[in-house]
């Protein structure tokens, strides 16, 4: 098997523990993407479910496959959350980011009742860190911004180059919030809540890429299968 193969495993793992009537939070991401089109597979079988999506991207596949969609505004509670990640430690922080949805990402995941994470099993390291961190920053002072993180950073552990990300055209990449992303390429992070914590006091900083606490299930599909491994 390929890693979209792998990918698409562990979505469809995903997809059985998905209720008729449930609220569901859908990520973004390629590996996200495959649990959405075998939910929308589903919902065309009948499948009675509503969901939030966290990105433009994911909003624009879910309606190409025919998923009821609904906002955080008018359903503010969901019943479950499914969305990949960059890195997925142990413990089941994560490194999440890459697709430049974190903040969205991460208020969804917030709102649900369950977090399942979904990933082939590359993203399955110990420590995280390798995968540079995403951080949603805002545009005004985002010098004094990066200045502030890499002196907190600092304070906790050795710090590394921060890129702001660009995209294909070479400006500065765009979430969908409005905001930008650096990524910071920490090599290891050995103490994520320390970081989270030290990068979340930084005004400029929108959110961080750093998944605490969040997800209560992790499914890992690759050479030798489909695992799943539960948050101690």
């Amino acid at each position: 098997m390929n890693v979209e193969n792998h990918k698409r495993a562990a979505a469809a793992r995903a997809v059985e523990f998905v209720r008729p009537g449930m609220r569901l939070g859908l990520g973004t991401g390629s590996t996200a993407r495959h649990f959405v089109e075998l939910i929308g597979e589903r919902v065309r079988a009948g499948l009675d479910i509503v969901a939030v999506p966290t990105s433009r991207a994911t909003e624009a596949d879910a309606k190409r496959w025919g998923i009821p969609l609904t906002t955080l505004d008018e359903t503010p509670e969901l019943d479950l959350t499914v969305d990949g990640a960059d890195e997925v430690g142990r413990d089941l922080t994560l490194i999440k980011g890459g697709g430049g949805a974190l903040l969205r990402e991460k208020i969804v995941a917030a709102a649900s009742a369950r977090m399942i994470v979904i990933a082939d099993d590359s993203k399955w390291v110990d420590p995280i860190g390798r995968f540079p961190l995403p951080v949603e920053v805002a545009p005004f002072g985002v010098v004094a911004t990066l200045r502030e993180m890499d002196e907190a950073i600092a304070d906790i552990q050795q710090s590394g180059p921060l890129t702001l990300r660009r995209d294909k055209d070479g400006h500065a990449f765009v979430t969908d919030g409005g905001h930008w992303i650096v990524d910071a390429a920490l090599g290891r992070i050995d103490e994520p809540a320390a970081v989270a914590h030290a990068l979340g006091n930084i005004p400029g900083v929108m959110e961080h890429g750093l998944f605490l606490d969040l997800a209560q299930m992790a499914i890992i599909a690759g050479e030798y299968g489909v695992r799943i491994v539960e948050r101690p």
